[in-house]
């Protein structure tokens, strides 16, 4: 997740849980064809030159494994990954293979949620007393005005997160995952806000977590399900599932070893703010949707939706719906959508450049103890400064 350390309320939790490799061409057909509008339109434009970038980086940072994707007039022209699966093996990551993204599936579940609302079982600006009527009367009076698109565009108040005790108690948590979710809303909408909602600007995985949760109620289906409903199976993304990595797939390290088991990921109730992992290539069919759908081509939502959620929430506010707004990156001066994912194993970046339909998406499976956030974000710098024109 973006800036996140993850692992709220001891007691408190513990008594509502007694209550109860190599560059490669994209061939996907679905891909190709949404890309096909832009694609005769566009010149030829040159090679970045992704495997130099993850060499020189590796050489670096001395990380597992790398992958990057560059999209360029709406279509994917160049992947690489390199490394290792697992430090210690000699298990080279694949093209195919799947990363975890974090906080990047931020702006997937609000394109979940957009689909709801295209259908009117959800409204943006329904407060949050009526969208969680059961938690109303135990919430901070300031909450209970908060919307759904003051939790996407983290603006409702909310704190970063509960306290970092609550990881362990839910990880042991056999419930549904959804009376886990209202659970961790309950304290989470109990913690004094950090400002005035729509006032100011405070990232915080709680928020989406409760949005994640808003959805689940409305449609009486878990947020996994959703997804895959909503968002994965009309984008075709055939990669895409939830949690840690297993062997056999890259994994994410901690101090340098791999990690598997329940260690490898936060608890899965936190899944709608950052549990999402799949491939590069069908990372890039997001991005691809996501640029492309501004200008009336999207699979997933009309285009005035698609605008809607890149757009600040606020005068003068720095994020969209799941996404950070930034008036230049890397020197460049263009509209761009940005952002993060860690779960401390993990880093991935992804910048976007929606009015043009540029993109570099770059993971490592290893996290900032490692510095791989400064790798990827060196190696999205120059990709970013060599696709500029």
């Amino acid at each position: 997740m973006m800036n996140m350390t993850i692992m709220g309320l001891a007691a408190r939790a513990a008594l509502l849980c007694a209550a109860a490799a190599t560059t490669t061409a994209w061939g996907s057909e679905a891909a190709t064809e949404a890309a096909k509008p832009v694609a005769a339109a566009q010149p030829a434009v040159p090679a970045v030159g992704l495997d130099a970038l993850l060499q020189a980086a590796l050489a670096e940072h001395k990380l597992p494994a790398m992958g990057a994707v560059l999209i360029r007039q709406g279509q994917l022209r160049e992947q690489a990954v390199l490394g290792l699966r697992a430090s210690g093996s000699a298990d080279s990551v694949q093209p195919g293979d799947v990363w975890h993204l974090g906080s990047n599936g931020k702006a997937m579940t609000a394109v979940m949620v957009a689909r709801l609302v295209e259908r009117g079982l959800l409204a943006w600006d329904a407060p949050l007393s009526q969208l969680l009527p059961e938690l109303a009367a135990d919430m901070q009076p300031s909450y209970r005005a908060a919307t759904l698109r003051d939790l996407f565009a983290h603006q409702a108040g909310m704190q970063p997160d509960i306290d970092e005790s609550w990881a362990p108690v839910f990880q042991k948590d056999r419930r549904s995952l959804h009376e886990q979710r209202l659970a961790f809303a309950r304290l989470a909408l109990a913690q004094t806000p950090a400002f005035a909602v729509a006032s100011a600007d405070g990232y915080s995985n709680s928020g989406v977590l409760i949005a994640g949760l808003v959805a689940e109620r409305a449609t009486g289906l878990p947020y996994e399900t959703l997804m895959r409903r909503e968002l994965f199976e009309p984008l075709g993304l055939a990669s895409a599932g939830f949690g840690a990595t297993h062997h056999g797939q890259p994994l994410g390290h901690k101090a340098g070893v791999p990690v598997e088991g329940p260690e490898a990921d936060n608890p899965a109730v936190l899944a709608p703010a950052g549990g999402i992992q799949m491939s590069l290539a069908d990372w890039a069919r997001f991005a691809i949707d996501q640029m492309a759908g501004e200008q009336g081509r999207g699979k997933l939502l009309k285009p005035e939706s698609y605008r809607f959620l890149h757009q600040a929430a606020r005068a003068g506010g720095k994020f969209a719906l799941g996404w950070r707004l930034q008036g230049s990156m890397a020197g460049v001066t263009a509209r761009h959508l940005a952002h993060t994912g860690s779960n401390e194993l993990w880093f991935a970046l992804i910048a976007m450049k929606p009015d043009s339909e540029d993109a570099v998406l770059v993971v490592s499976n290893a996290g900032e103890d490692a510095k791989a956030d400064k790798a990827v974000r060196e190696v999205a710098v120059r990709a970013l400064k060599a696709m500029a024109p």
